[in-house]
Protein backbone atom coordinates (compact mmCIF):
# COMPACT_ATOMS: atom_id res chain seq x y z
CA UNK A 1 0.00 0.00 0.00
CA UNK A 2 1.14 3.53 -0.91
CA UNK A 3 1.01 6.69 1.35
CA UNK A 4 -1.61 7.81 -2.09
CA UNK A 5 -4.51 5.93 -2.32
CA UNK A 6 -5.47 6.87 -5.54
CA UNK A 7 -5.27 4.89 -8.79
CA UNK A 8 -2.05 3.17 -10.42
CA UNK A 9 -3.63 3.63 -13.65
CA UNK A 10 -4.81 3.34 -16.32
CA UNK A 11 -5.06 7.03 -17.08
CA UNK A 12 -6.69 8.84 -19.91
CA UNK A 13 -4.56 9.78 -22.65
CA UNK A 14 -4.44 13.33 -21.93
CA UNK A 15 -5.75 13.49 -18.34
CA UNK A 16 -8.53 16.44 -18.91
CA UNK A 17 -9.30 18.26 -15.56
CA UNK A 18 -12.61 19.39 -14.87
CA UNK A 19 -14.42 22.57 -16.44
CA UNK A 20 -13.88 25.91 -15.14
CA UNK A 21 -15.45 29.11 -15.77
CA UNK A 22 -13.60 32.36 -16.87
CA UNK A 23 -14.40 35.07 -14.26
CA UNK A 24 -14.91 38.20 -14.57
CA UNK A 25 -11.89 39.11 -12.92
CA UNK A 26 -9.66 37.47 -14.92
CA UNK A 27 -10.65 39.60 -17.55
CA UNK A 28 -8.08 42.68 -18.68
CA UNK A 29 -8.75 46.07 -20.69
CA UNK A 30 -8.55 44.10 -24.12
CA UNK A 31 -11.93 42.37 -22.34
CA UNK A 32 -10.36 38.94 -22.50
CA UNK A 33 -8.88 36.46 -19.99
CA UNK A 34 -5.20 38.04 -19.25
CA UNK A 35 -2.42 36.27 -20.04
CA UNK A 36 -0.76 35.95 -16.35
CA UNK A 37 -4.31 34.30 -15.72
CA UNK A 38 -3.82 31.39 -18.14
CA UNK A 39 -0.90 30.61 -16.29
CA UNK A 40 -2.43 30.62 -13.01
CA UNK A 41 -5.08 28.64 -14.72
CA UNK A 42 -2.58 25.85 -15.87
CA UNK A 43 -0.58 25.60 -12.34
CA UNK A 44 -3.72 25.46 -11.01
CA UNK A 45 -4.89 22.48 -12.98
CA UNK A 46 -1.35 21.49 -12.97
CA UNK A 47 -1.80 21.24 -9.07
CA UNK A 48 -5.14 19.29 -9.62
CA UNK A 49 -2.84 16.57 -11.63
CA UNK A 50 -0.22 16.27 -9.45
CA UNK A 51 -2.39 15.86 -6.81
CA UNK A 52 -5.48 13.83 -8.25
CA UNK A 53 -4.00 11.56 -10.57
CA UNK A 54 -0.32 10.87 -8.86
CA UNK A 55 -0.53 11.91 -5.61
CA UNK A 56 2.87 14.19 -5.36
CA UNK A 57 0.66 17.46 -4.83
CA UNK A 58 0.50 19.65 -1.99
CA UNK A 59 -0.30 16.49 0.79
CA UNK A 60 2.96 15.21 -0.92
CA UNK A 61 4.78 17.86 0.08
CA UNK A 62 3.45 18.60 3.55
CA UNK A 63 3.58 14.32 4.64
CA UNK A 64 7.25 13.94 3.20
CA UNK A 65 8.58 17.77 2.77
CA UNK A 66 9.06 16.96 -1.53
CA UNK A 67 7.70 18.61 -4.06
CA UNK A 68 7.91 19.26 -7.91
CA UNK A 69 9.37 22.75 -8.42
CA UNK A 70 8.92 23.95 -12.46
CA UNK A 71 12.74 24.37 -14.09
CA UNK A 72 11.05 25.90 -17.46
CA UNK A 73 7.99 26.92 -18.89
CA UNK A 74 7.12 27.84 -22.64
CA UNK A 75 3.10 29.06 -22.56
CA UNK A 76 1.31 29.68 -26.25
CA UNK A 77 -1.66 31.58 -26.60
CA UNK A 78 -3.82 30.35 -29.38
CA UNK A 79 -7.19 31.83 -28.76
CA UNK A 80 -9.14 34.56 -26.69
CA UNK A 81 -10.80 33.42 -23.46
CA UNK A 82 -14.01 35.84 -22.51
CA UNK A 83 -15.84 36.07 -19.86
CA UNK A 84 -17.46 33.15 -18.51
CA UNK A 85 -16.23 31.01 -20.98
CA UNK A 86 -15.99 27.34 -20.22
CA UNK A 87 -12.74 25.83 -20.25
CA UNK A 88 -11.13 22.49 -19.39
CA UNK A 89 -7.22 21.41 -19.15
CA UNK A 90 -5.82 18.56 -20.96
CA UNK A 91 -2.31 16.96 -19.68
CA UNK A 92 -0.03 14.64 -20.85
CA UNK A 93 2.86 13.06 -19.57
CA UNK A 94 5.91 13.88 -22.45
CA UNK A 95 8.64 11.99 -20.73
CA UNK A 96 9.94 11.28 -16.79
CA UNK A 97 13.01 10.29 -14.89
CA UNK A 98 13.53 9.08 -11.58
CA UNK A 99 13.87 13.27 -10.81
CA UNK A 100 11.93 15.23 -13.56
CA UNK A 101 8.65 15.37 -14.77
CA UNK A 102 7.68 16.99 -18.78
CA UNK A 103 4.32 17.37 -19.43
CA UNK A 104 2.33 19.35 -21.86
CA UNK A 105 -0.84 21.15 -21.22
CA UNK A 106 -3.78 22.08 -23.22
CA UNK A 107 -6.26 24.63 -22.17
CA UNK A 108 -9.89 24.00 -23.87
CA UNK A 109 -12.54 25.55 -24.96
CA UNK A 110 -15.83 25.24 -27.62
CA UNK A 111 -13.77 22.38 -29.00
CA UNK A 112 -10.84 24.53 -29.83
CA UNK A 113 -7.40 25.03 -27.92
CA UNK A 114 -7.16 28.39 -26.47
CA UNK A 115 -3.55 27.92 -25.02
CA UNK A 116 -0.56 24.91 -24.36
CA UNK A 117 2.19 25.09 -22.37
CA UNK A 118 5.04 22.90 -22.20
CA UNK A 119 6.82 22.30 -18.58
CA UNK A 120 9.76 20.61 -17.03
CA UNK A 121 9.49 20.07 -13.37
CA UNK A 122 11.63 18.57 -11.01
CA UNK A 123 11.16 16.93 -7.41
CA UNK A 124 12.92 19.08 -4.73
CA UNK A 125 14.33 18.32 -0.86
CA UNK A 126 11.78 21.19 0.68
CA UNK A 127 14.39 20.80 4.01
CA UNK A 128 18.13 21.10 1.72
CA UNK A 129 16.13 22.88 -1.57
CA UNK A 130 18.12 20.07 -3.65
CA UNK A 131 16.48 17.75 -6.13
CA UNK A 132 15.72 14.35 -4.53
CA UNK A 133 14.21 11.02 -6.31
CA UNK A 134 10.54 11.11 -6.49
CA UNK A 135 9.12 7.70 -4.47
CA UNK A 136 9.45 4.51 -6.10
CA UNK A 137 5.57 3.99 -6.03
CA UNK A 138 5.42 8.01 -7.67
CA UNK A 139 8.18 6.90 -10.36
CA UNK A 140 6.26 3.41 -11.07
CA UNK A 141 2.77 5.61 -11.70
CA UNK A 142 4.57 8.13 -13.98
CA UNK A 143 5.71 5.27 -16.20
CA UNK A 144 1.93 4.10 -16.22
CA UNK A 145 0.98 7.23 -17.80
CA UNK A 146 4.01 7.51 -19.99
CA UNK A 147 3.48 4.48 -21.33
CA UNK A 148 -0.39 5.53 -21.73
CA UNK A 149 0.51 9.32 -23.38
CA UNK A 150 3.19 7.64 -25.74
CA UNK A 151 0.82 6.57 -28.37
CA UNK A 152 -0.98 10.34 -28.54
CA UNK A 153 0.34 12.86 -31.50
CA UNK A 154 3.36 14.70 -30.69
CA UNK A 155 1.38 18.72 -30.30
CA UNK A 156 2.90 20.71 -32.91
CA UNK A 157 3.37 23.37 -30.30
CA UNK A 158 5.74 20.90 -28.55
CA UNK A 159 9.39 21.87 -28.25
CA UNK A 160 8.45 25.15 -30.46
CA UNK A 161 11.58 28.01 -30.75
CA UNK A 162 10.27 31.73 -29.92
CA UNK A 163 11.23 34.75 -32.15
CA UNK A 164 9.82 36.58 -34.93
CA UNK A 165 9.34 34.80 -37.91
CA UNK A 166 10.43 36.94 -41.32
CA UNK A 167 9.91 35.72 -45.05
CA UNK A 168 12.78 35.33 -47.00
Amino acid sequence: MTPFEGHDGPYAAPVTLANRKVPAEWIDYNGHMNVAYYVMAIDQALDRFLEDELGIGEAHAARVRQGPYALQSHVQYLGELLEGVLFSVAVRMIDCDAKRMHVFVELRAGGAVAATCEQLMMNVDLETRRSTPYPDWAQARMAVMLKAHAALERPAQLGAAIGIRRKV
